[in-house]
């Protein structure tokens, strides 16, 4: 069975990072702009395993940066859907023009 090169992940991994930002900057959804940023975060994560694998095959800090990153993701995706249901039960928007325009 073939197994894909650094390259290979790497190039997945730039696409993945790329689409994020692209969405982070061209949403106006909260809930896909926090889509966006876990694509982000995935992508950064695959770097780290790719690197790990096949610059360091004996050690094992990518993969504890990884489970870091996934930790720290989960943590921020909590509290930014808690702020987002937040913000929708006051202004019954999720919109971030319309949030902008919106008085507290």
């Amino acid at each position: 069975m073939l197994t894909p090169g650094l390259y290979h992940i790497l190039f997945i991994s730039t696409a993945l990072f790329l689409i994020g930002v692209y969405g982070f900057f061209t949403r106006r959804n909260l809930i896909t702009i926090l889509m966006s940023v876990e694509l982000i975060l995935n992508s950064v994560n695959l770097n780290f395993i790719a690197f790990n694998k096949y610059l360091w095959p004996d050690k094992l800090d990518g993969l504890f940066f990884s489970i870091f990153i996934i930790a720290i993701a989960a943590a921020e995706a909590a509290v930014a859907i808690a702020i987002i249901i937040n913000l929708y039960r006051s202004h019954h928007s999720i919109d971030v023009d319309k949030t902008e325009e919106m008085k507290y």
